[in-house]
């Protein structure tokens, strides 16, 4: 760093370079943080639609968790980096101010700001995903069993519109540059529906999948251009202007691609035979500059295909990788203006550990293990696959190196960097403290040796 430091002093490199060069450091520094914790037991104060039968969130005293059932999602919001909204299986939205823990050198427990419980307005089976309006805060979608989507006030947590779709959906996705306002829902039944904010209907299907569809994803540069995963072990591209709307399909054994005209994919053939993986796919996200995408399927791989050509980019990531909920699994991509030019990392949610990947040649990077592990005590059949504490859900704060991870178990753990400049600054405040403590142990020690002296010296008359 100090060499980073002095080429910028000389005016050799500018500061976006120092900037990077210090962000990708912190981020393989990356540690669990159990000192900060999420517990989301609540007063009626911060609670909205209430339901009577719902219950006390807590479990025993010693238990700190978010949602007493588990947590199937997080999201935060990317502007400020300060609201974290979490979803749980038993079907409620809670809101976090992560700002109240910043700069915490003890344990802090940081609890909900707002709450919805389960209620006749809002959802009444587990919460699948969430996610904040892409162009302002103040809005969250949220998708659940109960076959509904609802657009959220972050400010009031009241429902400002529901879409009910008829079937359940396991995930959902709103284009972050896109006029169109349509959210793309990933749906039990073999289509990929579209819904209209600004409409309020359910505009029309993506017909193509022969099985359900478990994941979507909106193109980051292209408005128009989304990305599905499904049952049927295939990852479809659709372009919603077209009449037929797919551009066919990514196939595993591809490693050229459909090169067109240009050797880009310039004016390419559709291609509509193929699978992305042999099994299930689970889970399908964009680099945010909208040239890779990377999906993840039940045959515990990994792929990154090459979005100009579609093209198996044949990264490898090893037999690490699992792999097999039927659920939404979402790798996620650090943004690419923390890491230096080039680079890419991917964050894997691995059962009982998060694992860090060179997102490009595929090297295990870090490890990193969940601190305290245990399964939340869980009553039912149809919640038995909470005890394998499984990491359903990654979030990455804007604005600085900060992970958040959201797990069956009820927990939601945080990951920051510590570096050596940090361990050594907590030593010394440590060692003020101490000293600091011994000089206030020192001067009671000689007031209460004064007192003593005061009184040996008195003399004690007995009548």
């Amino acid at each position: 760093m100090d060499s980073q430091l002095f080429a910028r002093a000389l005016g050799n490199i500018g500061p976006e370079a120092v900037q990077r060069t210090e962000l990708s450091r912190r981020l393989h520094a990356i540690q669990p943080t159990p000192e900060i914790e999420f517990d989301g037991r609540i007063s009626r104060s911060t609670t909205v639609g209430r339901d009577q039968q719902s219950g006390h969130p807590g479990g025993s005293k010693d238990e700190i968790r978010a949602h007493r059932a588990g947590v199937n999602s997080i999201a935060i919001d990317r502007f400020e980096g300060r609201l974290l909204i979490s979803g749980g299986a038993e079907a409620s939205i809670k809101l976090w101010d992560l700002a109240t823990a910043e700069n915490t050198q003890h344990k802090f427990i940081n609890r909900p700001t707002a709450v919805v419980e389960k209620s006749p307005s809002s959802h009444q089976y587990g919460i699948n995903h969430l996610c904040f309006y892409p162009f302002d805060s103040l809005a969250f979608i949220s998708s659940s069993y109960d076959h509904k989507v609802k657009v959220y006030s972050t400010e009031h947590l009241t429902p400002s519109a529901t879409f009910d779709l008829d079937s359940v959906i396991y995930s959902h996705s709103l284009s972050p540059i896109a006029d169109h306002l349509l959210v793309a829902c990933a749906t039990q039944h073999a289509a990929v529906r579209l819904v209209d904010l600004r409409s309020g209907a359910n505009t029309h299907s993506l017909a193509g999948h022969q099985r359900a569809v478990l994941s979507v994803g909106w193109s980051p540069h292209e408005e128009y251009i989304l990305a599905s995963g499904g049952l049927d072990g295939t990852a479809r591209l659709w372009d919603i202007r077209r009449s037929s709307n797919s551009l066919g399909v990514l196939d595993l054994n591809d490693s050229v691609g459909m090169l067109g005209e240009d050797g880009l994919g310039m004016n390419a053939r559709d291609r509509h035979h193929g699978k992305a993986h042999t099994d299930t796919v689970n889970g399908v996200v964009w680099s945010d500059d909208g040239k890779y995408l990377v999906t993840a399927g039940h045959d515990e791989r990994v792929r990154v295909w090459d979005m100009s050509t579609g093209a198996n980019a044949l990264c490898h990531f090893g037999p690490i990788i699992k792999n097999t909920h039927l659920s939404t699994l979402l790798p996620l991509l650090v943004p690419s203006n923390s890491l230096e030019p080039g680079k890419q990392v991917m964050f894997y949610p691995n059962q009982k550990e998060i694992l860090m990947f060179d997102l490009f040649g595929g090297t295990l990077l870090k490890r990193l293990r969940l601190p305290g592990a245990t399964a939340a005590p869980i009553r039912g059949s149809a919640l038995r696959d909470n005890f394998r504490n499984r990491t359903t859900s990654l979030a990455w704060r804007a604005g600085d190196v900060g992970l958040y991870s959201a797990h069956s178990d009820g927990i939601i753990r945080v990951w920051l960097p510590v570096t050596p400049e940090d361990v050594a600054a907590d030593k010394d405040m440590a060692q003020e403290a101490n000293s600091d403590e011994d000089e206030s142990r020192k001067r009671k020690r000689d007031a209460l040796e004064e007192i003593f002296r005061d009184l040996t010296r008195q003399k004690i008359t007995f009548t």
